[in-house]
């Protein structure tokens, strides 16, 4: 356990990664799953058609204690869409799974909002779900979902990066909806989540700033294939380690979007390594894609990305003076 003041890790918020990618490597082992690093694919003839399931964590605490529920939906669906396109899988269908402790009808209205703009933004139609009570199971609420997808067999990624290649990166919109364990144990060290933000513009909150709903990358997908993407990275848990996905190569990453303000007061208040702080938030920079140098310029300038790094023979990401 850490006092406060203490430098504190995401072990010691509650969640040890090796110990989650063990865990995961034991129940795939067990089932005999055949999937890519994003999404499982079925070949469907012609085409694929990939899955992708994924939750919104611990981020619906925040929202429980700011009782605003408006935006997790917009999460849940951001994190199963930007697996799939980080597959090169064009994301088309949705379904949530939303269980309660004892029903209530606002929070399911904001819930369904959040869905709906999330929805809208990824281009999917949301298809169904489900409603399960189990008080004596949950706490609260829980959200999750499942997207499906469809892409011709010549669109999808490789999934495999080469030296000599360039490296996309595209702008993050704060924390997404990764590491929340961390930063929620970090930013109310010494407070609580209706303290005014520090240096806000818009008067908002230390939650209202947690609760920035992760942006969705689907617009990414065509303009990615058409510059000849070889891989991509979504940079969720885990953080800039997420590379690593695209092969044993060294990833140097020397002009990465800048972090916005909540991550330095996130490393502030819970006095977090710099190298800890990459290894389990974006850090600014939610979407990377690996491609030939020549196609890169043009990829950032078609959207609004940058190239800020390069792919070279070794092992490891280095960024911002960290070997991680």
């Amino acid at each position: 356990m850490t006092e406060d003041g203490d430098e504190l890790t995401y072990s010691d918020a509650g969640v040890d990664i090796a110990d989650s990618e063990a865990a995961t490597a034991a129940l795939v082992s067990a089932v005999g799953e055949s999937a890519g690093d994003y999404a499982g694919l079925l070949d469907i003839g012609d085409r694929y058609l990939a899955l992708a399931t994924d939750g919104v964590g611990t981020k619906l605490l925040v929202a429980e204690a700011l009782e605003d529920y408006s935006t997790i939906g917009i999460d849940c669906i951001a994190m199963n869409a930007n697996d799939l396109v980080a597959a090169g899988i064009g994301p088309v269908a949705f379904v949530d799974y939303l269980a309660v402790e004892a029903p209530d009808e606002t929070d399911a209205e904001q819930i369904g909002e959040g869905l709906s703009a999330g929805a809208s933004a990824a281009g999917v139609e949301l298809v169904g779900g489900e409603t399960a009570v189990m008080p004596e199971v949950i706490s609260g609420l829980d959200l999750a979902g499942t997207c499906a997808g469809l892409a011709p067999k010549d669109a999808v990624f490789e999934g495999r990066a080469e030296p000599g290649d360039a490296l996309v990166g595209w702008a993050s919109s704060g924390i997404h909806s990764n590491g929340l364990t961390l930063a929620r144990k970090a930013a109310t060290r010494e407070g609580g989540y209706d303290d005014p933000f520090p240096g806000s513009d818009d008067d908002r909150s230390v939650g209202e700033i947690l609760l920035e709903p992760t942006r969705i990358y689907a617009d990414l997908l065509e303009p990615m294939r058409s510059h000849g993407v070889r891989g991509a990275a979504h940079v969720t848990g885990g953080g800039w380690t997420n590379l690593e996905r695209l092969g044993e190569h060294r990833y140097v990453v020397d002009d990465p979007f800048p972090a916005q303000p909540v991550f330095e007061y996130v490393q502030e208040r819970g006095n977090v390594s710099e190298a800890e702080m990459h290894r389990t938030f974006n850090m600014g920079t939610g979407f990377v894609a690996a491609l030939p140098e020549d196609a890169a310029e043009s990829l950032a300038d078609e959207t609004d990305g940058r190239v800020i790094g390069r792919v070279e023979e070794g092992d490891g990401v280095e960024i911002r003076g960290l070997s991680l």
